[in-house]
Protein backbone atom coordinates (compact mmCIF):
# COMPACT_ATOMS: atom_id res chain seq x y z
CA UNK A 1 0.00 0.00 0.00
CA UNK A 2 1.56 3.16 -1.51
CA UNK A 3 0.69 6.67 -0.11
CA UNK A 4 -2.87 6.99 1.90
CA UNK A 5 -5.16 4.66 1.91
CA UNK A 6 -8.93 6.52 2.78
CA UNK A 7 -12.43 5.77 2.38
CA UNK A 8 -14.12 9.34 0.85
CA UNK A 9 -14.39 11.82 2.77
CA UNK A 10 -11.41 11.40 5.48
CA UNK A 11 -9.07 14.33 6.35
CA UNK A 12 -7.34 13.08 9.14
CA UNK A 13 -6.38 9.44 10.11
CA UNK A 14 -8.69 7.13 11.08
CA UNK A 15 -8.90 6.46 14.81
CA UNK A 16 -9.40 2.95 16.13
CA UNK A 17 -8.61 3.81 19.71
CA UNK A 18 -10.74 4.20 23.11
CA UNK A 19 -10.73 8.09 22.69
CA UNK A 20 -10.23 10.31 21.35
CA UNK A 21 -12.23 9.48 18.44
CA UNK A 22 -12.34 10.04 14.79
CA UNK A 23 -15.42 12.64 14.58
CA UNK A 24 -17.49 14.08 11.86
CA UNK A 25 -16.86 17.09 9.93
CA UNK A 26 -20.39 18.12 11.35
CA UNK A 27 -19.27 17.91 14.70
CA UNK A 28 -16.01 19.77 13.99
CA UNK A 29 -17.95 22.56 12.51
CA UNK A 30 -19.88 23.29 15.30
CA UNK A 31 -17.11 24.22 17.39
CA UNK A 32 -16.39 27.32 14.79
CA UNK A 33 -18.61 29.47 16.49
CA UNK A 34 -17.35 31.80 19.93
CA UNK A 35 -19.98 31.32 22.37
CA UNK A 36 -20.09 33.57 25.90
CA UNK A 37 -20.18 31.46 28.74
CA UNK A 38 -22.71 33.58 30.19
CA UNK A 39 -25.29 34.13 27.00
CA UNK A 40 -28.62 33.01 27.08
CA UNK A 41 -27.95 30.65 23.94
CA UNK A 42 -25.16 29.15 25.65
CA UNK A 43 -26.94 28.14 28.90
CA UNK A 44 -29.97 26.51 26.95
CA UNK A 45 -27.51 24.48 25.34
CA UNK A 46 -26.42 23.23 28.24
CA UNK A 47 -29.55 22.83 29.89
CA UNK A 48 -30.12 20.45 26.78
CA UNK A 49 -27.06 18.58 27.00
CA UNK A 50 -27.51 18.21 30.57
CA UNK A 51 -31.53 17.09 29.77
CA UNK A 52 -30.68 14.60 26.68
CA UNK A 53 -28.25 12.77 28.69
CA UNK A 54 -30.52 11.68 31.16
CA UNK A 55 -32.60 10.70 28.65
CA UNK A 56 -30.07 8.00 27.47
CA UNK A 57 -29.47 6.75 30.51
CA UNK A 58 -33.42 6.01 30.83
CA UNK A 59 -34.11 7.90 33.58
CA UNK A 60 -35.89 11.29 34.84
CA UNK A 61 -34.79 14.82 35.94
CA UNK A 62 -37.14 14.34 39.24
CA UNK A 63 -35.18 10.84 40.51
CA UNK A 64 -31.62 12.03 38.83
CA UNK A 65 -29.64 14.99 37.11
CA UNK A 66 -26.58 15.37 34.97
CA UNK A 67 -23.54 17.33 36.33
CA UNK A 68 -20.94 18.56 33.59
CA UNK A 69 -17.21 18.54 34.79
CA UNK A 70 -14.52 20.31 32.81
CA UNK A 71 -11.59 18.30 32.04
CA UNK A 72 -11.05 14.78 30.43
CA UNK A 73 -13.46 11.87 31.67
CA UNK A 74 -10.58 11.76 34.85
CA UNK A 75 -11.37 14.83 35.96
CA UNK A 76 -14.98 13.26 36.38
CA UNK A 77 -14.47 10.12 38.15
CA UNK A 78 -12.57 12.12 40.65
CA UNK A 79 -14.52 14.22 41.15
CA UNK A 80 -16.79 10.89 42.11
CA UNK A 81 -14.51 9.67 44.37
CA UNK A 82 -13.65 13.18 46.21
CA UNK A 83 -17.30 14.57 46.43
CA UNK A 84 -19.47 11.01 47.60
CA UNK A 85 -17.55 9.31 50.18
CA UNK A 86 -18.00 10.59 53.53
CA UNK A 87 -15.38 10.98 55.40
CA UNK A 88 -15.45 8.51 57.70
CA UNK A 89 -16.83 6.29 54.40
CA UNK A 90 -14.67 3.50 52.84
CA UNK A 91 -14.45 2.60 49.19
CA UNK A 92 -14.79 -0.69 47.87
CA UNK A 93 -13.01 -0.48 44.25
CA UNK A 94 -13.44 -3.59 41.83
CA UNK A 95 -10.39 -4.13 40.12
CA UNK A 96 -9.99 -5.56 36.51
CA UNK A 97 -8.01 -3.69 34.75
CA UNK A 98 -5.60 -0.84 34.97
CA UNK A 99 -8.68 1.89 35.11
CA UNK A 100 -9.87 0.24 37.89
CA UNK A 101 -6.54 0.31 39.09
CA UNK A 102 -6.66 4.12 38.79
CA UNK A 103 -9.69 4.68 40.39
CA UNK A 104 -8.21 3.17 43.51
CA UNK A 105 -5.13 5.26 43.24
CA UNK A 106 -7.58 8.55 42.90
CA UNK A 107 -9.08 7.25 46.25
CA UNK A 108 -5.78 6.43 47.88
CA UNK A 109 -4.19 9.92 46.68
CA UNK A 110 -7.54 11.24 48.76
CA UNK A 111 -6.66 9.32 51.92
CA UNK A 112 -9.97 7.77 51.90
CA UNK A 113 -10.27 4.54 53.33
CA UNK A 114 -10.46 1.69 50.19
CA UNK A 115 -10.36 -2.03 49.92
CA UNK A 116 -10.10 -3.67 46.65
CA UNK A 117 -11.65 -6.83 45.13
CA UNK A 118 -8.72 -7.44 42.79
CA UNK A 119 -9.49 -10.20 39.65
CA UNK A 120 -7.38 -11.38 36.55
CA UNK A 121 -7.68 -9.21 33.60
CA UNK A 122 -9.54 -11.62 31.50
CA UNK A 123 -12.01 -12.49 34.24
CA UNK A 124 -15.26 -10.48 35.22
CA UNK A 125 -15.70 -9.97 38.76
CA UNK A 126 -16.74 -13.10 41.33
CA UNK A 127 -20.64 -11.62 42.33
CA UNK A 128 -20.68 -13.75 45.55
CA UNK A 129 -17.54 -12.83 46.65
CA UNK A 130 -18.48 -8.76 46.26
CA UNK A 131 -21.54 -10.28 48.43
CA UNK A 132 -19.78 -11.54 51.17
CA UNK A 133 -17.42 -8.63 51.55
CA UNK A 134 -19.96 -6.08 51.47
CA UNK A 135 -21.89 -8.79 54.46
CA UNK A 136 -19.09 -9.02 56.07
CA UNK A 137 -17.36 -5.63 56.33
CA UNK A 138 -19.40 -3.28 57.84
CA UNK A 139 -17.63 -0.14 57.17
CA UNK A 140 -17.98 0.07 53.20
CA UNK A 141 -19.83 2.95 52.18
CA UNK A 142 -19.45 2.93 48.47
CA UNK A 143 -18.74 0.81 45.68
CA UNK A 144 -16.96 1.59 42.21
CA UNK A 145 -16.28 -0.56 39.44
CA UNK A 146 -15.29 -0.12 35.92
CA UNK A 147 -18.31 -1.07 33.32
CA UNK A 148 -15.98 -1.64 29.78
CA UNK A 149 -12.68 -2.31 31.25
CA UNK A 150 -10.54 -1.06 28.10
CA UNK A 151 -7.23 -2.27 29.47
CA UNK A 152 -8.77 -5.62 27.62
CA UNK A 153 -12.61 -4.78 26.46
CA UNK A 154 -13.92 -7.07 28.59
CA UNK A 155 -17.52 -5.90 30.25
CA UNK A 156 -18.40 -5.90 34.09
CA UNK A 157 -21.85 -7.03 34.99
CA UNK A 158 -23.08 -3.52 36.15
CA UNK A 159 -26.88 -4.47 37.33
CA UNK A 160 -25.62 -7.70 39.29
CA UNK A 161 -23.11 -5.58 41.02
CA UNK A 162 -25.68 -2.75 41.67
CA UNK A 163 -28.05 -5.03 43.16
CA UNK A 164 -25.74 -6.83 45.89
CA UNK A 165 -24.43 -2.82 46.37
CA UNK A 166 -28.07 -1.87 46.82
CA UNK A 167 -28.70 -4.57 49.71
CA UNK A 168 -26.23 -3.99 51.49
CA UNK A 169 -26.81 0.18 51.97
CA UNK A 170 -24.08 1.14 49.60
CA UNK A 171 -23.95 3.97 47.30
CA UNK A 172 -22.68 2.40 43.86
CA UNK A 173 -20.84 4.47 41.31
CA UNK A 174 -20.15 3.11 37.79
CA UNK A 175 -17.15 4.06 35.58
CA UNK A 176 -18.69 3.92 31.93
CA UNK A 177 -16.10 5.74 30.12
CA UNK A 178 -16.01 3.69 27.28
CA UNK A 179 -19.71 2.27 27.07
CA UNK A 180 -22.03 4.84 27.53
CA UNK A 181 -23.94 6.43 24.65
CA UNK A 182 -23.52 2.84 23.10
CA UNK A 183 -24.63 0.30 25.44
CA UNK A 184 -27.53 0.41 26.75
CA UNK A 185 -27.67 1.31 30.77
CA UNK A 186 -31.06 1.64 32.80
CA UNK A 187 -29.53 3.73 35.69
CA UNK A 188 -32.31 3.11 38.06
CA UNK A 189 -32.65 -0.49 36.77
CA UNK A 190 -28.66 -1.08 37.98
CA UNK A 191 -29.20 0.61 41.09
CA UNK A 192 -26.43 3.31 39.88
CA UNK A 193 -25.62 6.49 42.06
CA UNK A 194 -23.54 7.74 40.17
CA UNK A 195 -22.14 7.34 36.62
CA UNK A 196 -19.30 8.94 34.42
CA UNK A 197 -18.40 9.54 31.09
CA UNK A 198 -17.00 11.41 28.69
CA UNK A 199 -17.69 13.49 25.44
CA UNK A 200 -15.00 11.81 23.12
CA UNK A 201 -15.84 8.93 23.71
CA UNK A 202 -19.81 6.75 22.20
CA UNK A 203 -20.94 9.78 21.63
CA UNK A 204 -18.50 11.23 19.41
CA UNK A 205 -18.26 14.54 20.46
CA UNK A 206 -14.54 15.89 21.23
CA UNK A 207 -12.62 16.25 24.20
CA UNK A 208 -13.00 18.88 26.89
CA UNK A 209 -15.12 17.78 29.84
CA UNK A 210 -16.66 15.04 31.19
CA UNK A 211 -20.31 14.35 32.74
CA UNK A 212 -21.81 12.55 35.99
CA UNK A 213 -25.98 11.62 35.92
CA UNK A 214 -26.69 11.36 39.82
CA UNK A 215 -29.46 9.61 41.58
CA UNK A 216 -30.61 13.60 43.22
CA UNK A 217 -31.41 12.01 46.84
CA UNK A 218 -27.70 10.41 46.71
CA UNK A 219 -26.11 13.87 45.53
CA UNK A 220 -28.22 16.12 48.14
CA UNK A 221 -26.42 14.01 50.61
CA UNK A 222 -23.22 14.47 49.84
CA UNK A 223 -22.72 17.96 51.37
CA UNK A 224 -19.73 18.83 53.34
CA UNK A 225 -18.37 15.74 51.40
CA UNK A 226 -16.33 17.64 49.04
CA UNK A 227 -12.28 17.14 48.98
CA UNK A 228 -11.78 19.59 46.09
CA UNK A 229 -13.00 23.12 45.25
CA UNK A 230 -12.97 22.65 41.41
CA UNK A 231 -13.95 18.99 41.49
CA UNK A 232 -16.65 19.60 44.25
CA UNK A 233 -19.36 17.55 42.25
CA UNK A 234 -22.23 18.84 44.92
CA UNK A 235 -21.17 22.56 44.52
CA UNK A 236 -21.14 22.14 40.78
CA UNK A 237 -24.82 20.84 40.80
CA UNK A 238 -25.58 23.77 43.15
CA UNK A 239 -23.91 26.52 40.40
CA UNK A 240 -25.89 24.63 37.33
CA UNK A 241 -29.31 24.50 39.09
CA UNK A 242 -29.48 28.14 40.28
CA UNK A 243 -28.75 30.00 37.09
CA UNK A 244 -27.34 27.38 33.85
CA UNK A 245 -24.00 28.90 34.46
CA UNK A 246 -20.50 26.90 35.44
CA UNK A 247 -18.58 28.13 38.35
CA UNK A 248 -15.90 27.88 36.28
CA UNK A 249 -14.95 28.58 32.66
CA UNK A 250 -16.77 25.88 30.44
CA UNK A 251 -15.14 24.29 27.74
CA UNK A 252 -17.97 26.25 25.37
CA UNK A 253 -16.63 24.96 22.38
CA UNK A 254 -16.58 21.28 23.40
CA UNK A 255 -20.23 21.77 24.51
CA UNK A 256 -21.52 23.02 21.15
CA UNK A 257 -19.78 20.33 19.70
CA UNK A 258 -21.12 17.68 21.54
CA UNK A 259 -24.80 19.30 21.14
CA UNK A 260 -24.53 18.30 17.20
CA UNK A 261 -22.97 14.89 18.15
CA UNK A 262 -26.18 14.58 20.38
CA UNK A 263 -28.25 14.90 17.29
CA UNK A 264 -26.03 12.75 14.98
CA UNK A 265 -26.40 9.76 17.61
CA UNK A 266 -30.74 10.61 17.83
CA UNK A 267 -30.42 10.35 13.98
CA UNK A 268 -28.61 7.27 14.06
CA UNK A 269 -31.50 5.70 16.02
CA UNK A 270 -30.26 6.74 19.40
CA UNK A 271 -28.25 3.79 21.41
CA UNK A 272 -29.62 1.06 20.14
CA UNK A 273 -28.44 1.95 16.52
CA UNK A 274 -25.24 3.64 17.74
CA UNK A 275 -24.50 -0.14 19.05
CA UNK A 276 -25.73 -1.72 16.09
CA UNK A 277 -23.17 0.19 14.18
CA UNK A 278 -20.29 -0.67 16.31
CA UNK A 279 -21.44 -4.57 16.70
CA UNK A 280 -21.21 -4.44 13.01
CA UNK A 281 -17.58 -3.07 13.06
CA UNK A 282 -16.50 -5.98 16.37
CA UNK A 283 -17.71 -8.47 13.90
CA UNK A 284 -15.58 -7.20 11.06
CA UNK A 285 -12.93 -7.09 12.66
CA UNK A 286 -12.74 -9.45 14.86
CA UNK A 287 -13.47 -11.71 12.07
CA UNK A 288 -10.83 -10.68 9.60
CA UNK A 289 -8.40 -10.96 12.36
CA UNK A 290 -9.04 -14.47 12.76
CA UNK A 291 -8.64 -15.10 9.10
CA UNK A 292 -5.38 -13.68 9.36
CA UNK A 293 -4.49 -15.57 12.37
CA UNK A 294 -4.61 -13.37 15.29
CA UNK A 295 -6.14 -14.23 18.20
CA UNK A 296 -7.95 -12.12 20.87
CA UNK A 297 -7.00 -11.75 24.70
CA UNK A 298 -10.33 -12.23 26.04
CA UNK A 299 -12.97 -15.32 25.95
CA UNK A 300 -15.49 -14.24 23.42
CA UNK A 301 -18.35 -14.35 25.61
CA UNK A 302 -16.14 -12.15 27.82
CA UNK A 303 -15.66 -9.29 25.19
CA UNK A 304 -17.69 -6.55 24.60
CA UNK A 305 -18.16 -4.55 20.98
CA UNK A 306 -16.01 -1.21 22.13
CA UNK A 307 -12.22 -2.27 21.85
CA UNK A 308 -10.30 -5.82 21.21
CA UNK A 309 -7.46 -6.52 22.43
CA UNK A 310 -5.02 -9.04 20.46
CA UNK A 311 -2.15 -10.98 21.09
CA UNK A 312 1.17 -10.32 19.73
CA UNK A 313 1.61 -13.00 17.02
CA UNK A 314 4.22 -15.83 18.13
CA UNK A 315 6.75 -15.05 15.44
CA UNK A 316 10.35 -13.66 16.13
CA UNK A 317 9.89 -10.76 13.14
CA UNK A 318 6.84 -9.59 14.83
CA UNK A 319 7.59 -6.15 16.49
CA UNK A 320 4.57 -3.38 17.68
CA UNK A 321 6.60 -0.70 17.08
CA UNK A 322 7.12 -1.48 13.66
CA UNK A 323 3.86 -2.65 12.98
CA UNK A 324 2.43 0.34 14.65
CA UNK A 325 4.41 2.75 12.83
CA UNK A 326 3.57 0.89 9.88
CA UNK A 327 0.02 1.39 10.10
CA UNK A 328 0.30 4.70 10.99
CA UNK A 329 1.91 5.62 7.80
CA UNK A 330 -0.94 4.54 6.34
CA UNK A 331 -3.15 6.70 8.13
CA UNK A 332 -4.91 4.00 10.35
CA UNK A 333 -4.24 4.62 14.43
CA UNK A 334 -4.07 2.01 16.43
CA UNK A 335 -3.59 1.55 20.31
CA UNK A 336 -0.72 -0.41 22.27
CA UNK A 337 -1.40 -2.83 24.84
CA UNK A 338 -2.13 -2.31 28.89
CA UNK A 339 -2.35 -5.95 30.07
CA UNK A 340 -0.14 -6.98 32.81
CA UNK A 341 0.28 -10.32 31.94
CA UNK A 342 0.22 -10.48 28.54
CA UNK A 343 1.87 -9.04 25.20
CA UNK A 344 -1.25 -6.92 23.33
CA UNK A 345 -2.41 -4.06 21.11
CA UNK A 346 -5.64 -2.47 20.80
CA UNK A 347 -7.86 -1.86 17.79
CA UNK A 348 -11.45 0.22 19.09
CA UNK A 349 -14.37 0.02 17.30
CA UNK A 350 -15.79 3.16 18.00
CA UNK A 351 -16.06 6.97 16.83
CA UNK A 352 -17.05 7.61 13.70
CA UNK A 353 -15.77 4.85 11.64
CA UNK A 354 -17.54 1.83 9.63
CA UNK A 355 -17.28 -1.59 8.10
CA UNK A 356 -15.77 0.13 5.33
CA UNK A 357 -13.19 1.62 7.33
CA UNK A 358 -12.62 -1.57 9.55
CA UNK A 359 -12.40 -3.76 5.96
CA UNK A 360 -9.30 -1.12 4.65
CA UNK A 361 -7.94 -1.30 8.00
CA UNK A 362 -7.80 -5.40 7.79
CA UNK A 363 -6.39 -4.76 4.29
CA UNK A 364 -3.68 -2.29 5.64
CA UNK A 365 -2.98 -5.12 8.60
CA UNK A 366 -2.51 -7.88 6.15
CA UNK A 367 -0.54 -5.68 3.83
CA UNK A 368 1.90 -5.05 6.58
CA UNK A 369 2.39 -8.31 8.32
CA UNK A 370 3.53 -9.49 4.96
CA UNK A 371 6.14 -6.44 4.49
CA UNK A 372 7.25 -7.32 7.99
CA UNK A 373 7.82 -11.17 7.01
CA UNK A 374 5.48 -12.29 10.04
CA UNK A 375 3.85 -15.84 9.53
CA UNK A 376 0.46 -16.23 10.99
CA UNK A 377 -1.46 -19.76 11.69
CA UNK A 378 -5.33 -19.47 11.00
CA UNK A 379 -7.18 -20.59 14.38
CA UNK A 380 -10.38 -20.67 14.59
CA UNK A 381 -11.70 -19.08 18.14
CA UNK A 382 -15.48 -19.75 17.27
CA UNK A 383 -17.73 -17.87 15.72
CA UNK A 384 -19.59 -16.30 18.88
CA UNK A 385 -20.35 -12.66 18.87
CA UNK A 386 -20.94 -11.59 22.77
CA UNK A 387 -24.21 -9.50 23.50
CA UNK A 388 -23.03 -7.12 25.69
CA UNK A 389 -24.47 -6.84 29.28
CA UNK A 390 -25.65 -3.95 30.87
Amino acid sequence: MKGRRRIAGWKDKILFTPGPLTTSQTVKQAMLRDLGSRDVEFIGLVKDIRNKLLELGQVSPDQYTTVLMQGSGTFGLEAVVSSTVPPDGRLLVIVNGAYGRRLAAIASVLRIDTATLEYAENTTPDLREIADTLKTDGKITNVSVVHCETTTGIVNPIREIGEIAAKYGAKYFVDAMSSFGAVPIDLAECKIDYLVSSANKCIEGVPGFSFILCRLNSLKETAGYARSVSLDLLGQYQGLEKNGQFRFTPPTHALAAFRQALAELEAEGGVGGRAERYRRNYETLVGGMRRMGFTEYLKPEDQGYIITSFLYPDDPNFSFEKFYESLNQKDYVIYPGKVSDADCFRIGNIGRIFEADVKALLAAIAETITEMGVKLKYTLQGSKFPRVRS
